[in-house]
């Protein structure tokens, strides 16, 4: 049997091409790292009317390319009102300002009352919100760069203001979203994923090395024979060579 393969992955520039036609309003490749430059300038070319371009992910994309969709998107009596570019490589200040400039918007005003939530960066709901800003990237206020900017979920004044910022520079709990500047704020994870000390001592832990997984990696958890606990893929391959010495 064929192994399966997610579409994004399989997502070319002359699939997206035949299957598009010009009335398109709203166009979403979330991970398409096939997609490029040419592609993406064929479709908007024959879909002028999008006014949602959501390019997450898109790896094969430059900034040169996005800024010639959004030229084209904003052109006459075009209007582009939402934009989603985290994920492409080397986006500059100067790059950020043309596109806030095209689509007559200053990002820097933020919406009142709305946070973009690292714990639900992915949620599919996110890309349909109105509140959410038109651009997905900001100046990160600690570094600088051009990056998705996250808040904080807490509500204080004062940890609004100083745990708003990229990834790079505030990391965060993979469950719940908020900074972990400490060490002694995170616990062990069994994934790649950092968990804060609170949503750690909620979640179950391997059997053997008290580590635990967060809700999107659990799936790489297996159960350990004889008990209601689990190992970890670690543990699991160590035990497994164990048995064959």
């Amino acid at each position: 049997m064929a192994e399966y393969q997610p579409l994004n992955t399989r997502l070319s520039d002359d699939f997206l091409t035949s299957k598009a036609n010009s009335r398109l309003t709203i166009l979403a490749l979330i991970n398409c790292f096939k997609i490029t430059d040419d592609g993406l300038l064929q479709i908007i070319a024959s879909n002028p009317h999008i006014s949602k371009l959501y390019l997450r992910g898109c790896t094969g994309l430059t900034i040169e390319g996005v800024l010639g969709a959004v030229k084209l998107l904003t052109k006459g009596n075009y209007n582009l009102t939402s934009l989603s570019i985290s994920g492409i490589y080397n986006v500059k200040r100067e790059d950020f300002e043309t596109l806030g400039h095209l689509m007559g918007i200053n990002q820097m005003q933020k919406k009142e009352g709305t946070k973009n939530l690292y714990h639900r960066r992915n949620e599919p709901s996110n890309f349909r919100l109105e509140s959410q800003p038109s651009i997905d990237v900001d100046i990160c206020p600690k570094c600088g760069e051009v990056r998705e900017i996250f808040d904080c979920p807490r509500n204080l004044v004062k940890q609004l203001i100083e745990c708003r910022g990229c990834f790079l520079c505030l990391p965060r709990c993979e469950e719940c979203g908020v900074c972990t500047k400490d060490e002694e704020e995170v616990g062990e994870a069994a994934c790649a994923d950092i968990l804060c000390l609170d949503c750690w001592l909620q979640l179950p832990k391997c059997s053997f090395c008290n580590k635990a997984y967060c809700n999107q990696h659990a799936y790489q958890q297996s159960l350990y024979p004889d008990s209601s606990g689990f190992l970890c893929s670690d543990c699991k391959f160590h035990a497994t060579q164990t048995s064959h010495d």
